[in-house]
């Protein structure tokens, strides 16, 4: 679990003298860090003399320093510390970059970057601007990805917390209450929770309290008055209950690991809210947790906390026995402890709790509720064990290239003129982005400003940028967007198809005729049977084609491979039919034709999956009857290479009630939702899928399935209408 070493009392205590603060953090870096920190600590004292920041008057180098002493409790390196200490450096100094990578390095100029994105994109989309609390909720959750997002470092996020923790802990001394209602909302809609996920507790729980204490003052109050102890006290106390356990858990022979607090103020009012309890019962205002090493200590490590402590009846839960949803395990028990106090216990395994803190279906996900996303809580998984692996990892060039991500490149986020925050997938245009704002304005749209620039349609957007849609009162989108890639959503390639289909179909098909005539002069050389051309696509007819390509459900490149496959074959070494035994007519009882002998054993060969219409070839095997190769299978030919005497010629016969099975291969870009969309296109055709094979690597993915059809037409259609989906780069009979 990610911790903070000290409390956060002390490491602001340190920080109120800062060159004292400073001497004690230099005393325990190398030489060379030490002196970078020193120069920092001095540029930042000179550069922020007599300011205060904007947002809420503190003196900008007291912030700074606080700020930095929080990140330097984080074991996030000196690179980071420094660029805490210098965030404020853009907006006090012309052509910073260069100073500040001459003097600092480039590291802290990429984080002070960083810092200062995520302080823009806060400003720019502004939370509290919107109307309801789930409109304001579906914000923070986009904008928590889109910051975790748009770093290329984690730290850039981290640090940004250790900011806006400071900021709380200042918050008292801002006389404006809206000021400080309005930056308390923010924390507890954006901060908090995202400290939570990246499992930095002693900010979080920070954060949640101070932000509690301004939104809900009342509540604050009171809850706090009635938690008749002071905090200090309430530490104090868990102390003393984790000694007590350490030494009763040691004496029966149970090695664990025990761990504590006191449930902080915001947690309270959330429990007694969700449960509508009242204060006098709850029972984990103080809790500690026992983690061991196999499932049976966990129930020894029970009996043993029932035998020091009264248990408070009805509050045993076994969620080893019957686990939560999530699949979270583990036991909690409630008990009288000492001074009469209620205590909750709970007790893992250290694999349990591993589960807990890092597994996919994520508890952090379960304790802030909402929709899940497995892709998403992977790479939150992964970032969460970075950190909590930090504090061991000794080779601190090695922490720091591990502080680098690219986790969640799959997403872009850009904000709207007003603020708003919009998740587009990797590469997406400023046609993207019009049709997920609504599909009126993506109809009308005709070029864009991105940071008020006027750009192409095709432009790519990044992470972060404002876009401003420029639109026509007339008119609607072209089919060519689609063509020429500029068009990477779902939702706008729907929303195209939608309005093309519903324009005039004379106009749709002659633009589809004009495409498909554009690119079979690309191959002058081929000469293909039109109407094969079609039926091999899926097609009764060219019209039909031409309607497909002009609404765009028909991509140029499969109608590309459609006429390349007309090329002629190149000339084999061997060609099997060459040598095949010429017999007299016959047949098995399968329905394949096999010339010469009547109603022989007869298997379709697994290697090359023969189906209707294929030319096909028998060879004749040792005790399993005749195999059914196609005519180009290159087992075949290997097999036959040493005896083509076994080759004998073979068709295929009624096969009306027949189904084959065949292979086919696709390719992709791996994304989420790419198997279902591929099985909503056999589902659609009324294909049968009988086994699949995947392969990930470096996020591409290779699939085979095998379906049952009564022709090998039947696939051509299938094969097309997968070469339209996004990300697939090849689909194919193997």
């Amino acid at each position: 679990m990610v911790s903070v070493v000290r409390s956060m009392a002390d490491t602001l205590a340190d920080a109120a003298d800062p060159t004292r603060w400073l001497e004690l953090l230099s005393a325990s870096l190398p030489q060379a860090e030490s002196d970078l920190l020193s120069r920092a600590f001095a540029a930042a004292r000179e550069l922020y003399r007599g300011k205060v920041l904007a947002s809420t008057g503190e003196d900008l180098f007291s912030h700074a320093v606080s700020a930095a002493a929080i990140v330097a409790d984080l074991n996030l390196l000196t690179d980071a510390i420094v660029a805490t200490l210098l965030f404020a450096v853009p907006d006090q100094r012309a052509e910073w970059q260069e100073w500040m990578t001459e003097n600092f390095g480039q590291t802290v100029t990429v984080l002070v970057d960083g810092v200062g994105g995520v302080r823009r994109i806060t400003e720019l989309a502004r939370i509290d601007k919107l109307e309801t609390p789930e409109e304001r909720a579906r914000q923070a959750e986009t904008m928590r990805k889109m910051l975790l997002a748009m770093v290329a470092d984690i730290r850039v996020v981290l640090i940004k917390l250790a900011w806006r923790t400071q900021t709380m802990h200042y918050l008292p001394h801002v006389h404006d209450e809206a000021v400080r209602r309005a930056i308390a909302t923010e924390t507890l809609d954006l901060f908090a929770p995202l400290a939570n996920r990246l499992g930095v507790w002693q900010i979080k729980w920070e954060l949640e309290d101070l932000g509690f204490r301004h939104t809900e003052p009342d509540s604050y109050k009171k809850i706090a008055k009635l938690l008749d102890e002071r905090r200090l006290e309430r530490i104090d106390y868990i102390g003393r209950v984790l000694d007590t356990l350490r030494g009763e858990l040691k004496a029966a022979g149970v090695k664990a690991e025990v761990a504590g607090r006191p449930k902080h103020i915001f947690s309270i009012w959330k429990k007694m809210k969700k449960k509508k309890l009242d204060f006098t019962e709850l029972y984990d205002i103080r809790a500690v947790r026992i983690l061991v090493d196999k499932l049976p200590d966990c129930y020894t490590a029970l009996g043993i906390i029932h035998g020091m402590w009264q248990p408070i009846p009805g509050e045993f839960d076994d969620y080893i026995s019957h686990p939560k949803a999530n699949n979270y395990r583990s036991l909690h028990t409630a008990v009288i402890g000492p001074e009469d106090k209620a205590l909750e216990v709970q007790i893992r395994t250290f694999e349990m709790h591993e589960h807990a803190e890092f597994g996919v279906a994520a508890h952090w996900r379960y304790k802030e509720g909402g929709k899940g996303d497995a892709q998403y809580e992977e790479k939150i998984s992964w970032l969460r064990q970075l950190l909590d692996w930090r504090e061991e990892m000794s080779d601190r060039e090695g922490l720091a290239e591990a502080f680098k991500t690219e986790l969640f490149s799959d997403t872009i986020y850009v904000l709207t003129p007003q603020g708003r925050v919009l998740a587009l997938p990797h590469g997406a245009t400023p046609i993207d982005f019009a049709y997920a704002i609504h599909s009126g304005l993506g109809n009308r749209c005709r070029g864009a400003k991105v940071e008020g620039q006027i750009v192409p349609l095709s432009t790519p957007l990044q992470n972060g940028q404002r876009v401003e849609v420029l639109t026509a009162k007339e008119g609607g989108p072209s089919v060519n967007w689609l063509h020429d890639g500029w068009v990477k959503s779902h939702r706008a390639i729907s929303k195209i198809r939608q309005y093309i289909r519903l324009q005039n179909a004379d106009t749709v098909r002659e633009t589809g005729k004009q495409l498909f005539e554009r690119e079979l002069a690309r191959h002058p050389h081929l000469q293909p049977n039109l109407g094969a051309l079609a039926e091999k696509l899926g097609y009764a007819k060219m019209d039909e084609l031409y309607g497909a390509m002009g609404h765009g459900e028909l991509s140029v490149r499969a109608v590309a491979n459609a006429i390349l496959s007309f090329a002629p074959p190149p000339p084999a070494d061997v060609e099997p039919e060459s040598i095949i035994r010429a017999s007299r007519g016959g047949h098995d009882a399968g329905g394949i034709l096999i010339e010469g002998v009547d109603n022989l054993m007869t298997v379709l060969a697994k290697c090359c999956k023969p189906a209707p219409p294929d030319a096909v070839v028998g060879f004749v095997t040792k005790g399993r009857g005749i195999s059914i190769h196609r005519t180009n299978c290159l087992t075949l030919k290997r097999l036959s290479a040493d005896v083509p005497e076994r080759l004998i010629s073979a068709g295929w016969g009624d096969q009306k009630s027949s189904v084959f099975p065949i292979d086919i291969e696709v390719v992709s870009l791996d994304r989420g939702g790419l198997l279902r969309d591929i099985s909503d296109v056999l589902s659609r055709e009324k294909l049968n899928l009988i086994a699949v094979h995947t392969l990930s690597r470096d996020m591409r993915a290779k699939m085979r399935f095998t379906v049952e059809v009564r022709q090998v037409q039947d696939i051509s259609r299938v094969l097309a209408r997968m070469m339209e989906l996004p990300g697939v780069t090849d689909a194919r009979r193997v």
